[in-house]
């Protein structure tokens, strides 16, 4: 299986969680065209039908976002953009006195498969937790360092790369599609 991404975090998360039900995946350094939406699922089913035509392969894209309650859902599948322009100190400012309630967001990934005269097929993952304090962890990638799991103490950033690639959105994502995939192919 392909996986078109030119992000080798997504990567390497990805590829562990497929591994573990023994669906072997390679990267494809290129990516479909990502839509500008609201819904990261419409984000990576367009993605994945562009890819897989213009690469000539079945495939699978990921898109992810991140939606904090008390920003209405702010940055939502804009994180990529939003990390890369302000960074996490920004998010973690515009919290900035909030309590523990109003500081709970949830990750939301989608991975699209398609095959290259196909309609893609979504497979969606979400992780509910809440934004720290501080950041905190020199893992992962993005918002990483400040979300916390639901019930954890540790933020994404803190755990090794097998512990989030068991727990969260993406790996939940994956392995939907990884469970259907073995039943398919």
């Amino acid at each position: 299986m392909s996986f078109a991404t030119s992000n080798s975090h997504k990567f390497r998360e990805v590829e562990l969680a497929l591994r573990r039900l023994g669906v072997g995946v390679k990267r494809l350094r290129g990516k479909g065209l990502e839509i500008q939406s609201d819904d990261t699922a419409e984000v990576a089913r367009f993605a994945s039908a562009d890819a897989a035509k213009k690469y000539e392969r079945p495939l699978i894209v990921e898109d992810t976002g991140l939606f904090i309650d008390a920003l209405g859902g702010f940055p939502g599948p804009y994180a990529s953009f939003v990390f890369r322009s302000v960074g996490s100190e920004a998010i973690l400012r515009l919290l900035g006195g909030r309590g523990e309630e109003e500081r709970r967001a949830t990750f939301w990934s989608a991975v699209a498969y398609c095959e290259p005269q196909g309609v893609p097929r979504v497979f969606r993952g979400s992780i509910v937790g809440a934004i720290a304090r501080r950041a905190a962890g020199r893992g992962g990638f993005g918002f990483d360092p400040i979300f916390i799991p639901a019930g954890d103490s540790l933020t994404l950033a803190q755990l090794s790369i097998d512990e989030k690639s068991r727990i969260s959105h993406r790996a939940e994502a994956a392995t939907k599609f990884g469970e259907w995939y073995v039943r398919h192919s």
